[in-house]
């Protein structure tokens, strides 16, 4: 071997993809290569922690990663000096450790690098600082992977022998799935109770606009209506009364940008505003984080810094860039006085940055021929969010009046835009939009004055149940209440779903029958498992570790001894259960049983119980109560290979009717084809089903979320 090659660095990072960008930007004395991710881990085919000697793991060669190792070592012999450039976060500074161990270098030498982002700058920086491997980190991940297959490997296989064979239980996935069915308790529970709510339609002259004013008050009290005669009284009462303003509030009110990106936001958001689960979101952008090759003006370059952070923090570099980007952009009254800083919540590892992109001048527009739409979407989401969140506040003018009819009080409220700021780059999304989200002009008003009553509008209203999860909801909750990190939240959500433990129906989470009664064993019999403080405070005790406060194994220790004695007694007493398929009259066409009701990830279908022998499967039809308007038979629930639900005719392939959007029986008014329900934020709208007639119209099945007209209103 030539001296050349001995002067060489060895840089090992996960991925191919990472490898190509970082090895352009190092030139011809360094040679990048690629793990393929994790490469020891604990062996699938037994427990692989010794719990009688200090909970040592026993880890081995992932399968598959032999002939890769086998180079690695090879490369490493052949080098001056190696670099471990695994990703910046626990799980990265485990593998970090790992291939320490595997390639034989010194635990005492400063063979880890660390960077934020995949930019030349950074990573000729990183080259310059190596450091040791954190031995805290290290084993704050190594305990969370022992104190996972812990509670795995000895929960799974008792409700194999107990309820089904295949099924799983973790720390963190029945957590979740506790959260979904006690959502669903709380739904099952819910009883509505009525409400009225009452506006006026108004205005200051026969000519001029009308504006609408709710009822607030009652003599001085807080509106509460609870029935239809309760609502003719006050309508009764207010006969004849004019109808006069009181006060007149005017005042500034300044709106605030969101701030950047951490990981559970980011899915969050991306679900909102793009329609992407978490698991496409964290896919996608890891491809923006390990680059993108931008043509031959710069090549291949990170476009985004690291994505699995809970920080929220900025570099004052990037915050610069930020500024002068805006300054160039809007002007310098778009910029807040001193640059914006935010503070995270406790746990969060400010070591890291927030998502965002790598430089602020490379524009959605600039880079956009270079990306995939998906790509695309998501580098805008992040940019626009970065620039938004370094953007001077918007300021609003707000006007609230109060108007007097007897004793009755309505307010009316309207606002206007009197800066924009950071409104005009981005506005965050909401998961439920509100009912006075849009708040228009109100015409030139004064105290005294006296007002022209248009009509007084009743509407009936039911309160609703709390809403069940979405992904960005579910995402939200686990990071507010502690449970996981950054890193655990898609894979989490893939879990629970592939297990069949919950289904997903119109962007929302149910619990499957199999998930419901896994949890209310959980809870039975290993209720700190599945509660959710519990888990909180692990992960806590988790962040002690990393911080060097507390020995991993003392850890383990205190749960794994009142853990093993609630499980040696579970084993006794939990009874085999009987999760019997429902069956049906339909028959299989391949053997002649009848079929039963199974739940997969999309939902329910119809399965051969002659299984394995017979592997006969066919969608379970659920009908809409509505008839195919092509030929009179019903329609019917379908879903394509991925799992989006559609609308067929029963009668296919005889009738090809299909419809993203659920048909009504009504017509429309203008040309006569059906209309279809499109939901939206402010609830669900019929439209015609033909897109060049445009005709849409409120739906009755809005009633009890935004209130109905429920009795005759007054005209003045």
């Amino acid at each position: 071997m030539g001296c050349g090659e001995l002067s060489k660095v060895l840089v090992v990072v996960e991925s191919p993809a990472k490898a190509k960008t970082i090895g352009k930007f190092l030139g011809r004395n360094y040679l990048v290569k690629a793990s393929m991710g994790h490469v020891r881990d604990l062996p699938k085919s037994q427990l692989g922690v010794d719990v009688e000697h200090g909970f040592e793991p026993k880890y081995i060669t992932i399968r598959g990663k032999g002939d890769i190792l086998k180079d690695l070592r090879g490369a490493a012999k052949g080098v001056s000096q190696v670099l471990l450039a695994t990703d910046p976060d626990r799980e990265g500074e485990a593998i970090a450790w790992h291939l320490q161990h595997i390639l034989d270098l010194d635990p005492r030498s400063s063979c880890r690098i660390e960077f934020n982002e995949i930019t030349k700058n950074a990573i000729l920086q990183a080259v310059k600082h190596p450091r040791r491997v954190d031995s805290h980190r290290v084993n704050a991940q190594q305990a969370r992977r022992v104190l996972d297959r812990l509670v795995g490997y000895n929960l799974s296989p008792l409700l194999w022998r107990k309820i089904r064979k295949g099924l799983s239980a973790g720390r963190v996935q029945s957590v979740a799935v506790r959260l979904i069915v006690d959502r669903e308790d709380e739904i099952n529970r819910f009883v509505p109770e009525e409400y009225w709510s009452l506006t006026a339609f108004l205005k200051t002259g026969s000519k001029a606009p009308h504006f609408d004013a709710r009822l607030v008050r009652v003599d001085r009290e807080p509106v509460a209506i609870g029935s239809e005669a309760e609502m003719q009284e006050v309508l009764g009462r207010l006969k004849g009364i004019e109808y006069r303003v009181q006060t007149v509030k005017r005042k500034e009110k300044a709106k605030n940008p969101a701030p950047p990106f951490i990981t559970s936001s980011l899915q969050q958001e991306a679900y909102r505003k793009l329609n992407f689960t978490a698991r496409r979101t964290m896919m996608v952008a890891q491809q923006l984080y390990e680059g993108i090759d931008l043509g031959k003006k710069e090549g291949t370059v990170g476009l985004i810094t690291y994505i699995r952070t809970d920080s929220t923090r900025i570099s004052s570099l990037a915050q610069q860039e930020a500024a002068e980007f805006v300054v160039g952009k809007f002007g310098r009254e778009y910029i807040p006085k001193e640059p914006r800083q935010y503070t995270g919540k406790k746990q969060a590892q400010d070591a890291h940055e927030a998502i965002r992109p790598t430089s602020v001048k490379r524009t959605p527009d600039e880079v956009k021929g270079s990306l995939t739409s998906d790509q695309f979407k998501l580098y805008r989401l992040i940019w626009s969010r970065f620039v938004a969140s370094q953007m001077q506040s918007a300021v609003l003018d707000t006007t609230t009046v109060d108007i007097l009819a007897g004793e009755f009080t309505f307010r009316a409220t309207g606002s206007t835009i009197k800066f924009p700021g950071f409104m005009q780059v981005y506005i965050e999304g909401k998961d439920e939009a509100g009912l006075d989200e849009e708040e228009g002009l109100l015409p030139e008003l004064h105290e005294g004055t006296l007002l022209r009553l248009v009509k007084l509008e009743p509407k009936q209203h039911f309160t609703q149940p709390p809403p069940r999860y979405t992904e960005a909801t579910l995402v939200k909750t686990l990071e507010e209440q502690g449970i996981g990190r950054p890193s655990t939240y898609a894979p989490t959500i893939e879990t629970i779903l592939n297990r069949g433990y919950v289904a997903r129906e119109q962007k929302q989470f149910i619990p499957t029958e199999l998930g419901t009664i896994v949890v209310e064993l959980l809870k039975a019999h290993f209720p700190d498992i599945i509660d959710v403080e519990f888990t909180a405070n692990m992960e806590d005790k988790l962040d002690q570790v990393e911080d060097g406060e507390a020995e991993w194994q003392d850890v383990i220790g205190k749960f794994y001894e009142s853990f093993h004695k609630v499980l040696v007694k579970a084993e006794q007493e939990i009874e085999e259960i009987d999760l019997a398929d429902e069956v049906t009259e339909e028959i299989c066409e391949k053997c002649g049983r009848n079929m039963v009701i199974k739940m997969g990830r999309y939902g329910k279908f119809l399965a051969c119980p002659g299984f394995p022998e017979c592997r006969h499967t066919k969608p379970l039809l659920e009908t809409v109560g509505v008839t195919c308007p092509k030929c009179a038979g019903a329609v019917v629930v379908r879903r394509t290979k991925k799992g989006r639900k559609f609308f067929g005719c029963a009668n296919y392939p005889e009738c090809d009717f299909v419809s993203w959007d659920k048909p009504t029986e009504e017509i429309c008014p203008r040309c006569g084809q059906r209309l279809v329900e499109k939901a939206g934020k402010r609830g669900i709208r019929l439209v015609c089903a033909d897109p060049n007639c445009r005709y849409e119209q409120a739906s009755d099945s809005n009633e009890g979320t935004r209130g109905r007209k429920g009795v005759s209103g007054q005209d003045a």
